[in-house]
């Protein structure tokens, strides 16, 4: 009867770790098409990020009261923490849609992602350590594959250096983002939170955007739709429902799905050739997760 218990107890502590790393797995796998929407939107990049918060917004709203009830103003604590994670969503986005026009959707999806190896660094410096074999090797897989994937890219181009730079920003934004989040959650709720945050990051956005001068008004709205339900709704939906549900090794390594589906959309779509270095890279990166997933040594 003990035994019973244990194992009832062992899947019930699981069961949220293997929702939690499905819904990374398709919240990456939305957000991957993302880049491809922004090239096709017909507006300017900051202009399309814009679109793609303010659209997705009410419903965010609706889906949080659908799963978290009524949603009231935070407390003031932690509605500082949703308007700063609002802004740095916000410089998130604009510093990425512009990365992704002046460089390869890889290489913007890629170095947009460099979450995937702060995000770690940053938990074993707050918990003062150092990764153990296991995770320094798969740490090392995804850092090599992530060269391999991003390296035939790299040409000498001042456009694609300015991309790369943008994206690699990006990048940094992001983890300050998803840190915030993972603050935020916790009290609010991870739809309240998107929510808030979501809104937040609209006014910063529209303004950036018309002091650009950029196109304000889509050409085809039907990429700009799908933007903000894929990449905003869905992609950082589940993103934000995995956080704190999944380890940040773990979480940053997923991250790297992006750059390899990216990669794939820039092959079809904009003829992007892949070669044997970008399918290498991709199958280390492959690799880095399996040995991520494996289980400590007893």
């Amino acid at each position: 009867m003990q035994d019973q218990l244990t194992q009832k107890n062992i899947a019930s502590t699981q069961a949220p770790l293997r929702f939690g790393l499905t819904a990374l797995i398709l919240g990456n796998l939305a957000l991957s098409v993302g880049p491809w929407f922004v090239r096709e939107a017909g507006t300017g990049p900051v202009a399309s990020a814009f679109w793609r918060v303010a659209i997705a917004a009410p419903l965010l709203f609706l889906l949080a009261r659908r799963f978290s009830g009524p949603v009231v103003i935070p407390k003031p604590s932690l509605f500082l923490i949703l308007i700063a994670g609002g802004i740095v969503f916000a410089a998130d986005l604009a510093a990425w849609h512009i990365g992704i026009f002046y460089t390869k959707l890889a290489n913007s999806n890629l170095l947009g992602n460099s979450t995937s190896f702060l995000l770690p660094l940053w938990a074993f410096a707050t918990a003062r350590m150092w990764p153990n074999p296991k995770q320094a090797a798969a740490l090392g897989l995804a850092a090599l594959g992530a060269i391999l994937l991003m390296g035939r890219s790299f040409e000498l181009s001042p456009q694609n250096l300015f991309g790369d730079l943008l994206s690699l920003l990006a990048g940094v934004f992001y983890t300050a983002y998803l840190i915030l989040m993972t603050r935020a959650r916790g009290d609010a709720g991870p739809w309240p939170t998107l929510a808030w945050v979501t809104l937040a990051s609209a006014p910063p956005l529209l303004i950036f955007a018309l002091l650009l001068g950029e196109t304000m008004i889509p050409s085809n709205w039907s990429p700009i739709l799908m933007l903000a339900l894929l990449s905003q709704v869905i992609g950082q939906g589940l993103m934000i429902y995995a956080i704190g549900r999944v380890a940040p090794l773990l979480f940053g390594l997923v991250l790297l799905l992006q750059p390899v589906v990216a990669a794939v959309i820039g092959w079809v779509a904009y003829n992007e050739r892949l070669g044997t270095f970008d399918f290498l890279g991709a199958i280390l990166i492959g690799l880095a997760l399996i040995v991520v997933r494996q289980p400590e040594p007893k």
